[in-house]
């Protein structure tokens, strides 16, 4: 059964019993990945990195050639 149809599903169901339509799927996709980035940036201040533009500097440093190895022992 598919996304779709388990939705088209519960809301038959709903309303028969008299009860409110379930939300659509994807509905709030966009509210969970703001709150996911919100998060991460909230995670890296407490851990004590900069909050903006750290996959961009990684990006920047590897394909510059400015990346530091860890030394092998």
């Amino acid at each position: 059964m598919s996304i779709t149809q388990q939705y088209l599903l519960d809301g038959y169901r709903a309303s028969q019993h008299g009860e409110a339509a379930p939300p659509a799927p994807g509905s709030h996709d966009m509210e969970v990945a703001r709150e996911l980035r919100d998060y991460r940036r909230f995670r890296a201040v407490v851990a004590g990195h900069p909050a903006h533009g750290r996959l961009r500097g990684a990006l920047s440093r590897w394909l510059h050639g400015r990346h530091r190895w860890p030394a092998r022992r």
